[in-house]
């Protein structure tokens, strides 16, 4: 799978809601209620990563849930990060 450009970068990024860039990567944090939510919420991700073979990064504080995502193999991002990315804002709601 080949790194996106800056320019393809730019043009995925802006078709994703609350998603930023983060040097190589896509952040975004998602505010689940509480520790039990949040807890919930990640594991609503581990089917699709799992399907994709790429897992993303979290980070778990009480309600808010951090997701990173790179392409590590790839230096940077791939059309994977912005696949995961929408599925991720779909299990949101």
């Amino acid at each position: 799978m080949a790194r996106l450009s800056d320019d393809e970068i730019t043009e995925r990024l802006a078709r994703l809601s609350g998603w930023e860039l983060a040097g190589k990567a896509l952040r975004k944090s998602f505010d689940r209620g509480d520790f039990v939510g949040s807890v919930e919420f990640v594991r609503s991700i581990v089917g699709p990563a799992e399907e994709m073979n790429h897992h993303p990064d979290i980070n778990i504080s009480w309600s808010q849930v951090e997701v990173t995502l790179t392409t590590h193999s790839e230096g940077g991002l791939t059309d994977k990060d912005f696949e995961l990315a929408a599925k991720i804002d779909e299990l949101a709601g």
